[in-house]
């Protein structure tokens, strides 16, 4: 699991917290603990890599109004929620608007390490997908207004021919804007254009 995420737990029950910290502690993991939804809230950087465990039924925030409050921030953090078993209709709704899972109480410890690892993976794959969407964005928003013209002309498929008749520049130009966009945006070749332009628009 990974060493540098936290783990956050989000129930109003201390003893449950306590439960869930130790357990998870003893696996090695970082733990943050918060007894509402409104503390967690208050505290939280979206920065920090790391999962949301979170109990569905709370005084104030409920576990679902978290999840979306979070959503409606576009704040992606995996959500895990933990349930009484007359929450469950509640907690099944929550993974269809995106939660990783819900655990229903009393739940096996190796269940709930299962789900926290899968979670926990789910969030550097995403961070990881939008540093190399905002690095490929970054490149991109390098090249000329005729540059970009030129490139998602390339992108559709056009061959040079085609690329000059419809921007009334010589085939000359065209090659020497197309070489100039594979400079700029380091690649070698239509194939990895395509990724990269892909890729920038998430």
């Amino acid at each position: 699991m990974d060493q540098q995420a936290t783990v956050f737990v989000v129930d109003d029950d201390e003893a449950m917290r306590d439960s869930l910290a130790w357990l998870l502690e003893s696996r090695g993991l970082k733990i943050a603990c918060y007894a509402s939804g409104e503390a967690f809230l208050a505290a939280y950087n979206p920065a920090t890599p790391g999962c949301l465990v979170v109990d569905v039924r709370m005084p104030g925030i409920s576990g679902t109004e978290l999840h979306e409050k979070l959503k409606a921030l576009n704040y992606d953090i995996p959500v895990i929620f933990i349930t009484g078993h007359g929450d469950v209709p509640m907690a099944v709704r929550a993974v269809k608007r995106g939660a990783v899972d819900f655990l229903e109480k009393p739940f096996n410890d190796r269940d709930l390490l299962n789900t926290i690892e899968q979670s926990l993976e789910q969030d550097r794959a995403n961070r990881e997908r939008k540093s190399l969407n905002a690095g490929a964005a970054n490149r991109l928003a390098s090249l000329t207004a005729r540059e970009r013209e030129v490139m998602e002309l390339v992108v559709a498929g056009k061959l040079n021919k085609i690329i000059a008749d419809e921007l009334g520049i010589s085939i000359k130009t065209v090659e020497a804007h197309r070489a100039k966009v594979m400079e700029k945006v380091g690649v070698h070749s239509v194939a990895e254009l395509v990724q990269i332009v892909m890729a920038s628009k998430g």
